[in-house]
Order: C-alpha cells, then sequence, then structure tokens
C-alpha cells in the first residue's frame, strides 16, 4: 500500500511519518498492495476548538473510496483513531463484499432434490 503524508499548517517530520507507517501496519494488512493511502494532517488554527489537531485519511480501493476523519489534542492521538477507524471501515468492506459473493454463490448452485426420471 502506497501511503502520502500531507501536512497544512504542521510540518512533517521522519519521525511522525514513521508513526503513520506503524499506525497503518494493520489497514495495509487488510487491503491489496495497489490501494493508495492518502493522509492529511493539519491544525485548526481557532483557540475556540480545543481539538484542533485533525488527521484525514482517504484510501482509494478499486471500486470504493474509505474516508475517515478525526480530531483530538494531539496528532499522534488524531492519527490512531483515524487508524482505527479506517480498519474497522476495511473490515466492514471487506465482509459486505464476502457476503455478496457466498450468496451469489450459493443462488446460483443446484439445489439438491429428487429427480425422478421417466421411464
Amino acid at each position: 500500500m502506497r501511503i502520502e503524508v500531507k501536512g497544512r499548517n504542521l510540518p512533517v517530520s521522519d519521525q511522525l511519518r514513521q508513526h503513520v507507517v506503524k499506525r497503518f501496519r494493520k489497514v495495509s494488512r487488510q487491503v491489496s498492495e495497489l490501494a493508495e493511502l492518502e493522509l492529511e494532517l493539519f491544525e485548526e488554527r481557532n483557540p475556540a476548538i480545543a481539538d484542533s489537531q485533525v488527521a484525514e485519511a482517504t484510501l482509494h480501493l478499486k471500486g470504493v473510496t474509505l474516508r475517515a476523519r478525526d480530531c483530538s489534542p494531539d496528532i499522534m492521538h488524531s492519527i490512531k483513531l483515524c487508524a482505527d477507524e479506517l480498519s474497522v471501515q476495511v473490515k466492514r468492506h471487506r465482509d459486505k463484499r464476502r457476503k455478496r459473493r457466498e450468496s451469489r454463490a450459493a443462488a446460483s448452485a443446484p439445489v439438491p432434490g429428487d429427480i425422478s426420471t421417466a421411464g
């Protein structure tokens, strides 16, 4: 999975990038290597907002785009919350696809029953 980290009103250091890769490792195990993750980190400059550190993640998968946004007073905590939320969304998407595939396979399978032969 390719991870792109952007910072707005916030410097993105190597330590922060390593933290992002560590936190999104769980998500990267659940998706294909062709998936692209865009993470935008920024700080709200409004003093009235208590949770000013924001992390927004956009995960581009085949046929679907998943988004997560979390705010907290600490950027590291925002990243953790965002990664957890995105992981739940990926799991829900995978389960939905699996159930759809299983129901189609069950619908197309022949129903076992008595087949009488005319003779």
